[in-house]
């Protein structure tokens, strides 16, 4: 007996998503097949149509065009196709060398490679900083691509539309990696307990990853006056980085019962402006529960590779199903 279900003992470093399309795939009599699992390689096959499927990581399929996946990867043609849609995105502009950094001295942005992903070579200055950090921050992200974005701090909390075939799938809210104090242990003994939770793990074989101590942590620390060994008080929450990325040691929340149908709407919009069937929308909302105007919101970036496996298994909140929606998308394109 199974203790979590999201434990599979066959093909362990399967991803998670994978895995759970083929279990979803396997109730409707659907056969699959590993071609390698190191890469998360899968076929699926219809034995009643012979439809067959070759399928990347769960969700990437032949739904999608390369073009349109290409134009999701790059960041600065995203915000074009969404604003020539009249969805709104943060202001900013585009370097392909470091610029003059006093342009941006003590202003609240965020600066960012043009094509990555888990967040990498992000930096986020909400409050603005000084011209050595900026300096940092420009060179931390042209470390990961030629071209950086510049873009404008938008307030507000940020949430995961998982878009399938036109219908929002689930809503999450990412909580950045964090820890509680309890008044006893210092920050370093709660990330090494939480981490041990069951939803903790690595290569995204489980729900959450663990939380890795690295430079960008000690760094953040710094930033709030803070070290490893700092003893929090009682129920103080500790962030451990400016991002919210799963893959970081963040925490999935399912809010999708909470979001109100506009966000619903403008993330559907987004995927309909690429032409694409199944996107990640990462949209920052200040109250995700009130209508939509023009400045509560805004797009960040559409994936086009969003993992399945957060919606599915979140730490707090609904559990969502969209292997299913995905499937339907998958055997029923092709007799359409």
């Amino acid at each position: 007996v199974l203790d979590y279900p999201f434990v599979f003992s066959s093909y362990p470093s399967l991803d998670l998503s994978s895995k759970i399309l083929i279990q979803a795939a396997i109730k409707r009599g659907y056969a699959f097949d590993v071609l390698d699992e190191a890469s998360n390689f899968i076929t699926l096959k219809d034995p009643i149509t012979h439809q067959k499927q070759l399928i990347m990581q769960a969700t990437k399929t032949n739904l999608d065009g390369y073009a349109s996946v290409l134009a999701m990867e790059n960041k600065a043609v995203s915000k074009h196709i969404l604003s020539n849609h009249s969805i709104r995105v943060p202001k900013g502009g585009v370097y392909t060398e470091i610029p003059d950094v006093s342009l941006y001295e003590d202003k609240s942005i965020v600066i960012k490679p043009n094509s990555t992903n888990f967040g990498e070579g992000i930096s986020i200055f909400p409050d603005g900083t000084k011209a050595n950090e900026l300096k940092q921050a420009f060179e931390f992200a042209f470390s990961k691509d030629s071209t950086v974005l510049v873009e404008e701090f938008i307030k507000g909390r940020e949430y995961r539309f998982l878009v399938i075939d036109q219908k929002v799938v689930g809503v999450l809210h990412r909580r950045a990696a964090n820890v509680v104090g309890d008044g006893i242990n210092s920050i370093l003994e709660l990330i090494a307990e939480k981490n041990t939770h069951p939803y903790r793990g690595k290569n995204y074989t489980t729900p959450l990853e663990v939380i890795e101590v690295d430079e960008l942590v000690l760094s953040f620390l710094k930033l709030q006056g803070r070290t490893l060994n700092d003893i929090p008080s009682k129920g103080e929450v500790v962030s451990l980085r400016e991002n919210s990325n799963i893959s970081t040691g963040g925490e999935s929340v399912d809010v999708t019962d909470e979001t109100h149908q506009d966000y619903k709407d403008i993330a559907i919009k987004a995927a309909k402006a690429f032409g694409v069937s199944v996107s990640g929308i990462d949209i920052i909302i200040d109250d995700i529960s009130k209508p939509a105007s023009n400045d509560d919101y805004s797009v960040l970036e559409l994936n086009f590779n969003p993992a399945i496996h957060i919606h599915t298994y979140p730490l707090v909140g609904k559990n969502r199903y969209p292997a299913d929606i995905l499937l339907n998308a998958l055997f029923e394109k092709e007799v359409r």
